[in-house]
């Protein structure tokens, strides 16, 4: 049986999902404010869709367009959360040059 496309998801299923180790979506909760999954009984997280889209977002900055994590801070200071879903990559939407927020080579 699958789960409502609205439901929350445990940390496994993200990992599967994201396609990223559960240890790193633990880390990014420490580097990333905005990532927040729900904590319940015994510190087991449960992911919204919405941080799904997150952290799909921010690995498609970092990972695809060679952003750094100082630089992905920035651009969800500056322009939210929304910016790094991964709907508005794809649009390809951008919030100014790449140049200011230090994408790797």
């Amino acid at each position: 049986m699958s789960k409502a496309p609205d439901a929350l998801r445990t940390i496994g299923e993200v990992s599967d999902v994201v396609g990223l180790p559960q240890h790193i979506l633990r880390f990014w909760e420490t580097r990333f404010e905005q990532v927040r999954p729900i904590q319940q009984g015994r510190g087991r997280r449960y992911y919204r869709p919405e941080d799904i889209d997150l952290l799909k977002g921010i690995k498609q900055l970092l990972e695809v367009e060679g952003y750094t994590t100082r630089g992905v801070h920035k651009v969800l200071r500056e322009h939210g959360t929304k910016f790094a879903r991964p709907s508005a990559a794809a649009r390809g939407r951008r919030c100014c040059s790449r140049g200011a927020h230090s994408p790797q080579p």
